[in-house]
């Protein structure tokens, strides 16, 4: 066992020490590299000595306590960004140089050349992160006394490489499929914006000090890392690496293919309906089951969380309604045609902004963004349970007069999102990359158009004229 995988191993390698040497060789790589490694820390070293002093003067030290942690996390993020480029230049860098033509003549596999790179490419902006780390937490030490805990440090330390192995398996998939240097470092604003989005994100977790949430977002990373990595290797073709040479704007291919995807074979309403609606589904059934294990784990998350962030007492005292709840939820709109249109606009841009994110992330953070609603009916359905009313009771009141029709809209649009962002990841004998996905776009807007929007709108219509009435009978009863 140990000999079969130093055979399958020892190829990947080989590849990996040529790329490494060659990148410690050329002094236009690492000087920049290792001078704005040395340089950035510093100054982080000089913002968070100067941060120091100031909310220590208006005693406000808990700012900086959580400035630093920051400040590590940046150190380490900002080493990766400026090193990308070693990544994006991995395959299409040397195609231009016309040096990859030896490399693809060896008889290594695809995957063993595809792995050797993507190894290659990581081991410098690596390297450079943690010298970073290593010049920022000796300065900082020696500036203001401040010294991580060994459990944040090793928490940073994994973020950061993580983080370093998702941006350079998408910058390498970029590379391997565009035609110019030019191309991949313009497509690298895709991998360079969400992450820097997802830095926002951990930015607020550090600031709120909830380091132990911290682990949760490098599971997401890891599993988006294996996404990117699968999707690299599935259609990394060596023959088309050497054959493309520009890539065209065709339009009127890309909409035959969609048309195509969307319509099928079906010549009529019905037919559309009876036929290629039930094949799509059909499809949806494995990713509407792993949906809804994170739909019923979002709820149990939520009914988690209430042990730790009770509602007041006042808040839930609900067996003291009368009309003024009557009015207050007219004056939000219920009970009337246009609560019906803001409540399914709402939903339906729920579900866009989950389509978006599930794109860049392979759906992982689409689904996320899903599972939050259902986190927050757990989170009320703990605290309610605490005041006195039963689970079952505030399901049947509150959720599923109007969840009969949401809930299944959610499983399918959910669905639709994770089969659009794992399509880059699945093989797909004799189609290209933008066939795949313009394919996997028509699936998701076909089940959009024909079964998740007319559900949503069912529901709004239930959540505005009967889930209220019924929740204040329920209550007042």
């Amino acid at each position: 066992m140990v000999d079969a995988w130093r055979a399958r191993l020892y190829p990947i390698l080989i590849v990996t020490r040529r790329e490494v040497r060659d990148q410690f060789r050329d002094w236009r790589i690492l000087l920049p590299v290792v001078f704005l490694t040395a340089f950035f820390p510093a100054l982080m070293n000089f913002i968070a000595s100067q941060a120091m002093s100031f909310v220590e003067r208006y005693g406000a030290s808990i700012v900086g306590d959580r400035l630093i942690p920051f400040l590590l996390m940046v150190v380490g993020f900002f080493p990766i960004s400026i090193s990308l480029v070693i990544a994006l230049e991995s395959f299409v860098g040397e195609k231009e140089r016309r040096s990859i033509e030896p490399l693809l003549c060896t008889p290594l596999k695809d995957h063993q050349l595809y792995l050797g790179k993507m190894l290659a490419a990581l081991v410098l902006p690596l390297f450079a992160s943690y010298l970073g780390i290593g010049i920022y937490l000796v300065g900082v030490s020696l500036q203001v006394g401040w010294r991580p805990d060994p459990g944040l440090l090793a928490q940073i330390l994994v973020l950061t490489a993580v983080q370093a192995l998702v941006m350079v398996s998408g910058a390498v998939v970029v590379s391997s499929q565009t035609t110019s240097v030019r191309a991949a470092n313009l497509l690298a604003s895709f991998i360079v914006i969400p992450m820097a989005l997802v830095i926002q994100g951990e930015a607020i977790l550090m600031f709120w000090a909830d380091y132990g949430v911290l682990w949760w977002v490098i599971l997401g990373e890891v599993l988006i890392a294996c996404l990117l990595i699968r999707s690299g290797i599935v259609h990394f073709n060596r023959e088309d690496l050497l054959n493309r040479e520009y890539d065209n704007l065709r339009l009127a291919w890309g909409w035959k293919v969609f048309m195509s995807g969307f319509t099928g074979q079906a010549t009529s309403l019905g037919q559309w309906y009876g036929q290629e609606m039930r094949q799509t589904i059909r499809s949806l059934l494995v990713p509407s089951l792993l949906l809804a294990l994170a739909l019923s784990l979002a709820v149990g998350v939520g009914a988690g969380q209430a042990r730790a962030f009770r509602l007041p007492p006042e808040i839930l005292n609900w067996k003291d309604l009368d009309q003024s709840a009557v009015r207050g939820l007219e004056a939000l709109r219920f009970f009337s045609v246009s609560g019906v249109g803001m409540i399914w606009l709402h939903n339906l841009r729920a579900i866009a902004l989950a389509t978006l994110l599930g794109i860049f992330s392979f759906g992982v953070l689409g689904i996320i963004v899903l599972m939050l609603p259902l986190a927050l009916i757990g989170y009320l359905m703990a605290n309610l349970a605490w005041a006195g009313l039963s689970p079952a009771t505030f399901l049947l009141a509150f959720v599923l007069p109007h969840g009969i029709l949401e809930i299944p809209a959610i499983l399918l649009a959910g669905a639709a999102i994770l089969r659009l962002g794992a399509s880059l990841a699945t093989p797909a004998q004799g189609q290209s990359v933008g066939e795949v996905w313009l394919l996997a776009l028509a699936d998701w807007l076909k089940v959009m158009v024909g079964l998740v929007m007319p559900l949503l709108l069912g529901a709004a219509f239930l959540e505005v004229f009967v889930t209220p009435r019924l929740a204040m009978w329920v209550l007042g009863g």
